[in-house]
């Protein structure tokens, strides 16, 4: 038995925000209904490449779509509404993740669905809102990141802003914000009888993930910016370094890694610097401390660092994809898993991060395209 097992959501989704979040919920019991629009093929993300699985499938809608079932309507027509709302009067959850100005003109807000289920949770996920000036606007991931500041934030100082190498971050973190405020909701409706909308936007998350930056400004006057070697703000050494055959990322937080830092290194020398008695000091005298330690990070290979350094000072290799991905330690944590696929017979998968009793999370590749309309609106009607 899974943790979400008996809770059934239904989700207007596609790309990537809302379906990230459901697929968390997928995998951890929830049985989510995921409705495509029949009119454009269903998710756009199905048509996506380079790597297809056949004509209406790819890796990349694969990525974000694990363990869910498919239904295919027109949400415009009155068959497809009618078939809506047959899936929602037994369902816990409605997610969309349309145009902001769309779940009330489409009916997918819960003053109009209240009538056929009132333990409903409607969740939005939108670009900018439901309530705002840019309520019909569209938006994706990368926006937020420049509008945000955080593309501000990232890169090197002398370089042009940069947005964050993961592929789509903030689309992430909103789906993963809005399955918090779906479940926490869910909670709510089943103690009270009564379900609710629920809201979040890429915008607001982007915001939200300026945290310490964005206060600094708004109750110091304090302007955060890029820094040398994607070091931290105001710690150090907490940055990259050259070994002798790449990069490694040493992160010192607290005083006791920078003393163990030192040892290891054999430089004992620095302790005694006035420039670098502690980490803020060490941060306003950063350029200086680079200066010291690259020539000493230089004469070792970045294996060699690590097999010094082991678990003393907080330490990891800054890897390609690909190095990240056939390492050791990722092939014995189990986060590379395989599902079966139609397709491709085994597609090979990113596990769930989630652990349940210590045991990775069981999935399955998504069904295909309109795969689940019979049983599913036989069984709703």
């Amino acid at each position: 038995m899974k943790p979400l097992d008996g809770v059934r959501i239904v989700s207007v989704e596609q790309f990537g925000a809302a379906p990230y979040g459901t697929m968390f919920l997928a995998d951890l019991g929830a049985e989510v209904i995921k409705v495509e629009n029949a009119a454009i093929g269903g998710d756009p993300a199905r048509k996506t490449g380079p790597y297809m699985l056949g004509p209406n499938d790819s890796e990349y809608f694969a990525v974000f779509n694990i363990n869910k079932r498919s239904v295919a309507l027109d949400l415009r027509s009155e068959e497809g509404k009618s078939a809506l709302l047959r899936l929602i009067a037994g369902a816990d959850a409605l997610i969309n993740n349309l145009r902001g100005d769309l779940p009330a003109r489409m009916g997918l807000d819960y003053k109009t669905l209240a009538s056929a289920n009132p333990k409903l949770v409607c969740v939005h996920v939108s670009a900018y809102g439901r309530d705002n000036e840019r309520a019909s606007w569209p938006g994706y991931d990368y926006l937020m990141q420049a509008e945000s500041g955080l593309m501000h934030l990232t890169g090197e100082p002398d370089r042009p802003p940069a947005r964050l190498g993961a592929p789509s971050i903030i689309d992430q973190t909103t789906g993963l914000t809005a399955a918090v405020g779906l479940l926490s909701a869910i909670i709510q409706a089943r103690s009270t009888g009564k379900g609710c909308d629920v809201d979040t936007c890429l915008y607001d998350v982007a915001m939200h993930q300026l945290t310490y930056p964005g206060v600094w400004y708004l109750n110091e006057g304090d302007v955060s910016s890029r820094q040398p070697r994607s070091a931290h703000l105001s710690l150090a050494p907490v940055q990259t370094f050259p070994t002798s055959d790449g990069w490694i990322f040493i992160m010192c937080m607290t005083q006791k890694f920078w003393l163990a830092l030192c040892e290891a290194m054999g430089r004992a020398d620095l302790l005694e610097d006035s420039r670098f008695p502690d980490p803020n000091t060490r941060a306003r005298n950063r350029a200086a401390l680079t200066e010291a330690l690259d020539p000493t990070f230089r004469t070792r290979t970045t294996d060699e660092w690590l097999s010094r350094l082991n678990g003393l000072v907080p330490a990891a290799p800054v890897y390609r994809v690909d190095q990240a991905l056939d390492s050791d330690f990722a092939r014995a944590s189990g986060m590379v898993s395989a599902v079966p696929h139609p397709q491709k017979g085994r597609l090979r998968v990113l596990a769930n991060p989630i652990r349940v009793d210590g045991e990775r999370l069981e999935q399955q590749a998504c069904a295909p395209l309109g795969a689940d309309n019979k049983s599913l609106l036989a069984r709703s009607s």
